[in-house]
Parts: structure tokens; sequence; C-alpha cells
């Protein structure tokens, strides 16, 4: 599949890298097909990657591992929401978390509150939203990756 992004250009996904959330995400109920985006020398570990919509192509999310920047999140989310996104195991689910950069780095955060679960094997994905006081919608996330870069 061929789709020219906003922020990437013109890009070829082949279908086995199509991400499908059957409910859509929050806010864009209609967007379903997704595809990740990230610096290749750079590897998936280094931080954030991009959700980009294969439906509409102007729209992509910036993400990453919650645990790069909080080691013990570790949200509980009811079977009951997941049970679009297929058998979830530990050697299969990745989770993810967007990301706020605003024009002021330094106020950089990462919603806590909204996490994406993504069923790795069967690339079925979902939003969902945690509503507990540890994790907050605007987790500030710029201190953590100095901290982190400086000791690299």
């Amino acid at each position: 599949m061929r789709v020219n992004t906003r922020l990437f250009g013109e890009i070829e996904i082949a279908d086995e890298k199509i991400i499908t959330f059957p409910n859509g995400i929050i806010g864009f109920p209609d967007m379903t097909k997704f595809t990740m985006i990230y610096d290749e020398e750079q590897g998936t570990s280094a931080g954030i990657r991009w959700l980009q919509s294969m439906d509409e192509p102007a729209f992509a999310m910036p993400v990453m591992d919650p645990l790069v920047v909080k080691d013990d999140y570790n949200p509980e989310v009811d079977d009951e929401i997941l049970k679009n996104v297929g058998n979830l195991t530990a050697d299969n689910i990745l989770v993810l978390v967007t990301v706020t950069v605003p024009s002021d780095l330094t106020k950089m955060s990462v919603n806590l509150q909204g996490p994406i679960i993504i069923n790795v094997d069967e690339r079925k994905a979902c939003q969902v939203i945690v509503d507990t006081p540890d994790c907050p919608v605007k987790y500030p996330i710029y201190d953590i990756l100095q901290a982190r870069k400086a000791g690299e």
C-alpha cells in the first residue's frame, strides 16, 4: 500500500505492517488502519516512533514505550476492553503512549491515561482509558529524557 504522508512523504507499506484498530482511536473513531514509522538506524528502543494513519495521510501521532520514562508503568485494563485485539500474552503485547511535543520542549509529556495496546502477532490494537491517579494525561518527560541521554 502506498500513502503520501504529511511528515514522511510518499511511503510504501507492506500489508503485514498494517495495524488495525477495530474501534479506531480516541477522538478519531473512523481511523482504523495505522503503521509504525521509526528511524531504522536508531531502532525502536531509541524513543519516539510515529503511529501513521493509513486512512488519513496527514495524521501521525508521536508515540513511545512508557517504560522508557516510567519504569513501573503497569496499568490494569479490564480484559473485556481488550477482547477485540485477540489473545494477548507477555510475548505479543506492545504498550505505547502518545507524546505531546509543544514548542517549549521542556513541557514535553506523555499521556499515561490513554495507552495504546497492540497485539503484535495479530496486528490488532486499541486505545484504552486508565483511571488511576498514577496515570496522568500529562506526565512530564523532558527531564527524564535529558537524564537518560546524559547517562548514555
